[in-house]
């Protein structure tokens, strides 16, 4: 019998200690973007005012199965994307914890289709119950659009070669289905990579980033993320790769500075929305415990006064 699979949160203590750290503390509603095993709700929950309420969202099915588990009448449990979090009243947050990319249950369970390491259905969905699947994409997506989300998703500078490859495969050999084909094919294709890293690692990046809108939604959320945290209220984000960290690096410091209009020079400006609090990186322990932490960055701000 297989070992079942464990997931092991990253920055756990260091980030629910940011999310219940600002000035309201751990009174009222904290909002969990991303619950995935439940690692950060859980140890939300057990530091949560005995009247304060904790919102999770997650599109996986099995990530809402484990919430359900739970038994806590504070817990209120959503079963789509964190792009919906718009649809909480204004102002109404504590916090709002966002842990992006993928799960060490997904990652490790061939059927998802997230790891070139196992052979299995080429798949990506965060919800396999919604949406297109990899495979579905790649039997009819036209190579150059194939190579603009290998480059762009998966910064990849043989995105060319590895669409072509594709191309062909599909004409003599019909559609990529399984993760092994696609992982062998890429790694015929791409002769050169970094040390330790597979050939195939940026193009499973790509996507499971494109297929599952993952940037497009992140922005959706930060900028939900102003219309739901009350003044004080902290914004929390665990990034894995740069083009995550780098979009909430940018709306952090966007946000972060009063705005003035160049064509209303006399107009007042638009105030500052956010403050950011901190950066934080994974101690040598937790990378040595667990790997996957390495690349993890964890920014934090915080909702300053609404205007008068």
């Amino acid at each position: 019998m297989n070992a079942p699979l464990r997931h092991t949160t990253v920055l756990l203590d260091e980030a629910v200690e940011s999310l219940l750290g600002g000035p309201l503390g751990a009174r009222g509603t904290f909002v969990d973007g991303t619950f995935g095993r439940g690692g950060h709700s859980r140890l939300i929950l057990s530091r949560l005012a005995p009247d304060g309420q904790l919102v999770i969202f997650d599109k996986d099915p099995q990530a809402i199965a484990e919430a359900q588990g739970i038994q806590d009448p504070r817990l209120a449990i959503r079963h789509e994307g964190f792009s919906h979090l718009g649809e909480l009243p204004a102002a109404s947050a504590s916090g709002l914890l966002l842990d992006l990319g993928v799960s060490s249950p997904q990652i490790d369970e061939p059927g998802r289709g997230f790891s070139f390491r196992f052979d299995g259905p080429l798949d990506m969905r965060m919800d396999p119950t919604r949406g297109q699947s990899v495979a579905d994409w790649l039997a009819t997506a036209d190579p150059a659009e194939i190579a603009e989300v290998i480059r762009d998703y998966g910064e990849e500078r043989f995105a060319g070669p590895i669409a072509k490859a594709i191309a062909a495969w599909r004409t003599k050999q019909g559609p990529i289905t399984r993760t092994a084909e696609l992982a062998d094919l890429v790694a015929g294709t791409v002769k050169t990579r970094e040390p330790g890293q597979h050939p195939a690692t940026r193009t499973f990046q790509a996507f499971r980033i494109f297929i599952n809108a993952e940037l497009e939604e992140l922005r959706q959320a930060l900028e939900a993320s102003l219309h739901i945290l009350a003044p004080g209220g902290r914004l929390v984000v665990i990034s894995f790769h740069s083009l995550e960290d780098r979009i909430v690096k940018q709306f952090i410091a966007r946000h972060a500075k009063e705005v003035y209009d160049r064509r209303a020079p006399f107009a007042l400006p638009q105030p500052m929305r956010l403050a950011a609090v901190a950066r934080v990186k994974p101690g040598a322990a937790e990378v040595a415990a667990n790997p996957r932490a390495r690349s993890a960055v964890m920014r934090v701000a915080e909702r300053t006064e609404a205007p008068a």
